[in-house]
């Protein structure tokens, strides 16, 4: 599978280990998208919304997919993802939580904010890569974008 390059992924995380393991993963996955990678969740809604050090970002250009961990510094995940859904130029954007967490509450406030999909990140290496695969087909290939503002 071979995604187009134009399609942009937003990887928000915070953890570089992690950070690494998804890049390797959708590398093996044959996914060649442009990967922005934001570090905590001020820098994920400054690059949405082009702020700061994004000011000069072209926002008629957004990510195909968000993955979004929930446990970031500065803004966590679920008020990442508040944001997104209230703002009428990313409130449509996939957002997919990719997190270690295994707390229920965490699954529970995640939808209720909006998130599209809700994936617990295997420890295993060769199920994560598995994982990240079938993200990549169904958000990348498969799945219908709404259409550009």
């Amino acid at each position: 599978m071979s995604a187009t390059i134009d399609k942009i992924i937003l990887l928000v995380e915070d953890n570089p280990d992690d950070e690494e393991l998804t890049m390797r993963a959708l590398k093996k996955n044959n996914i060649s998208n442009e990967i922005v990678v934001a570090r905590d969740g001020a820098e994920a809604l400054d690059y949405l919304f082009a702020r700061g050090k994004y000011s000069k970002r072209d926002t008629s250009i957004m990510p195909q997919l968000i993955l979004l961990d929930l446990k970031l510094p500065k803004i966590d995940g679920i008020e990442v993802l508040k944001q997104i859904r209230s703002d009428d130029r990313t409130k449509l954007l996939p957002v997919v939580i990719l997190t270690l967490s295994k707390e229920q509450q965490d699954l529970v406030d995640g939808y209720s904010s909006g998130a599209n999909s809700y994936i617990r990140k295997p420890v295993d290496f060769k199920e994560f890569v598995k994982a990240v695969g079938q993200l990549g087909l169904y958000w990348l290939v498969l799945n219908e974008s709404p259409p550009a503002k």
